[in-house]
């Protein structure tokens, strides 16, 4: 084949240090901008984006240019400086967690994982985040430690 022809959706799930409730409603819709501005740049077009107080879902292409650790490692290192500004929330303690969980999505799929990320608030009221990443990583099947998820 004479070209690279890729087409790799990505769910993309991490939390604030130690889930600290530092994502207020309000700037929920700036933030995932901005991150969406981020991703685009290491052309990883936003399928979906949206979170809760303490973490974030991002469906997305992921690039064949990039690879993921460094496309999250900037994407939280950009977010989380700007989450530092006033155009943020002002707050200078914010950080996201060390890790993250990313989820590959067959093309038959992505509605439903669309779906499932626009409901998030709805979502949260039943299942905890613990829960809600345990599951994702039973149906993904990976093996887990408790000991260093959380941190």
């Amino acid at each position: 084949m004479s070209q690279s022809l890729v087409k790799n959706y990505l769910h993309l799930v991490f939390s604030t240090k130690n889930r600290m409730a530092w994502l207020p409603l309000e700037c929920r819709p700036s933030l995932f901008s901005y991150q969406s501005g981020i991703l685009k740049s290491f052309e990883c077009p936003v399928i979906e984006i949206n979170g809760v107080e303490d973490h974030v879902h991002i469906l997305f292409l992921l690039s064949k240019n990039h690879a993921l650790k460094s496309i999250v490692e900037e994407l939280k290192k950009g977010s989380s400086k700007w989450m530092k500004t006033p155009d943020g929330t002002h707050n200078s303690n914010f950080y996201w967690q060390g890790g993250y969980g990313g989820f590959s999505v067959s093309q038959s799929k992505v509605a439903v994982v669309r779906k499932y990320i626009q409901n998030q608030e709805e979502h949260h009221r039943k299942v905890s985040f613990q829960d809600e990443l345990r599951e994702l990583f039973r149906l993904h099947e990976i093996e887990f430690d408790e000991r260093y998820v959380w941190e």
